[in-house]
């Protein structure tokens, strides 16, 4: 396809703030004039995005009855990351610092994995092409900017992709409710790598292998474990209250 659409208060935003070239056109609820409306229209006069106003129903089509928030935008397709462009992120970042999702399926997952991994300052994500989502219109939307922002590499293989950044100086580590390792016991310096799996299943057993550590989040109460999504955050900001920490 030669273009798609991005809706969504701040997924539009973060686009017309960070890639305005990719918008071909802007619609816009014709009975919506709040302030959040008139920031997305001065973005776009500025840019100079035309600009279309649309009824409820027709951006309802427009966007297959999602959450639209009232502003939608036709664009030309994100640029595509693949396992060539890993060495140009590791060679242009003084501590690369990766998310590799294995095999995330429910794109409200990975949307919100993209959103935590954009502020914890993830260089990028990586996953493997098969048996995962890919960057839906679903998932920018959740992810709120973060598609933009977050570059998204999809692997033909990841155990492959795991041993390049091994041996470019990347220490990869797997999230896995057996390791006997605490998650808070763990000192991460340098380049480092946090590994999660699927909703329900965790790490295959092959990249469970690939990973140099395995660590746990300790769980205090009855569950036996946590959607992959709130497990990103608290393995992505451990790594950030720990580098924040070395450098203060």
């Amino acid at each position: 396809m030669s273009k798609h659409i991005i809706h969504g208060l701040h997924s539009v935003e973060s686009l017309l703030k960070n890639h305005p070239e990719r918008v071909q056109l802007l619609y816009l609820l014709e009975d919506r004039q709040d302030k959040k409306i008139q920031t997305i229209l001065e973005l776009a006069k500025l840019q100079k995005v035309k600009t279309e106003f649309k009824k409820r129903e027709e951006l309802d089509r427009l966007t297959d009855n999602e959450n639209h928030q009232g502003v939608a935008a036709v664009c030309h397709p994100m640029k595509n990351f693949n396992e060539n462009d890993l060495d140009t992120f590791i060679q242009n970042s003084e501590k690369p610092f990766f998310l590799i999702l294995d095999g995330v399926q429910d794109p409200h997952n990975l949307g919100a994995c993209l959103r935590t991994a954009d502020a914890a300052g993830v260089t990028a994500v990586i996953a493997p092409r098969d048996k995962s989502v890919g960057m839906t219109p679903t998932v920018v939307k959740v992810a709120s900017g973060a598609a933009e922002t977050v570059p998204f590499i999809q692997v033909t293989n990841l155990a492959r992709t795991m041993k390049f950044l091994q041996e470019n100086g990347v220490w990869i580590y797997g999230a896995a409710g057996e390791a006997e390792q605490n998650l808070f016991d763990v000192k991460f310096s340098g380049a480092v790598a946090i590994a999660l799996g699927a909703e329900g299943t965790g790490l295959r057993r092959l990249t469970r292998e690939h990973c140099d550590v395995l660590v746990k989040i300790p769980m205090q109460g009855s569950v036996s474990s946590l959607n992959v999504s709130v497990a990103t955050g608290i393995c992505l900001f451990e790594v950030v209250r720990q580098r924040g920490a070395l450098s203060s």
